[in-house]
């Protein structure tokens, strides 16, 4: 690296007795420079260390090459994996990954799309907070394409890729039904997402197709774990405090279904105190098969959201947009796959749900 500053194509010119226009239509593959000092000025960039100015390249092209991307919590290991499948498809492309948290809190949610909008990104992937789509209308109207994930917006129509949440609960409580539970309950999220109330919606459709009364106690909702404006992570505690009054009214053979395994965890443990055995007396199946699931004596089952694919799929749809794509807004429902594990009466066995 040459001392003193950064290396800019006029350091290069300079260098080598040329003009500054040259060394840029050199290096930017132009033909109207000779093959042979085209590759003398590649060879001196290369020895001063030149690296392009992406900021002067978007100037000139109009984009940055960069992705915007904002989720609610880094903490939930379904949106880690699906960070690492955005930016891998971003390096893949030459692109950088702007990363935005909300904390499930509008307001945030709000300022990160402003904050998207001066930053002039090409694209956004956006986990919505679901309040609201105004801000998000003004981005796309910049000519940002989005693409949602996991949740959708009222009224806001472009691309979608996410979970078949619906599906997932159905398989699991009908696996659970199915192998011979005498009732049901299922532990779910207190939150007005689309996510658990897709969830909730498999859960009453195993019932129903059983002939099996949806009741209001077969239901328990975990409050939202925050502080201030913040909605924290989700973890264990609340789900214990829960699963402590719904354990005291279980009967042999009942099985539960939770909408996270952080609640498992809770749950196992409410179990575990009043010396009710998993599973010979309850059935437990979590969701997320988190990478503690296959390791809890004993081994959790649980309902896995394909988090990296569904990363993979967003990042290029975005990409198709951002290529001048302009087929009709697209919707990708992904099924999830049901690990059945000790927790629910059998082996580590792999069933996409269909």
């Amino acid at each position: 690296m040459r001392a003193g500053g950064r290396v800019t194509l006029k350091t290069i010119a300079d260098s080598l007795g040329v003009s500054v226009k040259t060394v840029s239509r050199a290096l930017a593959g132009k033909d109207s420079v000779g093959e042979e000092l085209r590759a003398r000025i590649r060879t001196e960039a290369d020895r001063l260390g030149y690296v392009p100015n992406s900021m002067a390249r978007s100037l000139v092209s109009g984009d940055t090459m960069t992705l915007g991307m904002v989720i609610t919590h880094p903490a939930n290991p379904f949106y880690a994996l699906l960070i690492s499948a955005v930016e891998e498809r971003c390096r893949a492309n030459g692109y950088s990954l702007l990363l935005m948290v909300t904390e499930e809190d509008l307001a945030t949610e709000r300022d990160a799309a402003e904050t998207l909008l001066r930053w002039g990104v090409d694209g956004a992937v956006v986990i919505p907070v679901q309040e609201g789509a105004e801000h998000w209308q003004r981005l796309r109207d910049s000519g940002v394409p989005i693409v949602l994930v996991n949740r959708g917006l009222d009224g806001f129509e472009c691309d979608f890729v996410g979970v078949d949440h619906e599906r997932g609960a159905y398989e699991a409580a009908s696996h659970l039904l199915d192998t011979g539970a005498s009732s049901i309950h299922l532990l779910e999220e207190d939150v007005p997402f689309s996510s658990a109330a897709d969830r909730r919606a498999g859960f009453h459709r195993a019932l129903t197709e059983r002939g099996l009364p949806v009741r209001e106690d077969t239901v328990t909702l975990v409050p939202v774990p925050a502080h201030g404006r913040r909605v924290l992570p989700w973890e264990p505690a609340a789900a214990y405090e829960c699963a402590q009054q719904l354990v005291s009214g279980l009967e042999p053979g009942a099985a539960v279904l939770t909408g996270s395994d952080y609640f498992a965890l809770g749950l196992f443990r409410a179990l575990a105190e009043r010396g009710i055995d998993v599973p010979s007396q309850v059935s437990v199946i979590g969701h997320g098969d988190l990478p503690f699931a296959a390791y809890l004596q004993p081994a959790l089952a649980s309902v896995r959201p394909p988090a990296d694919e569904i990363g993979a799929r967003a990042a290029d749809l975005l990409f198709e947009r951002i290529q001048g794509s302009t087929a009709p807004a697209t919707t990708i429902c992904l099924p999830p796959e049901l690990r059945i594990r000790a927790s629910a009466g059998g082996d580590d066995r792999r069933r996409t749900a269909s």
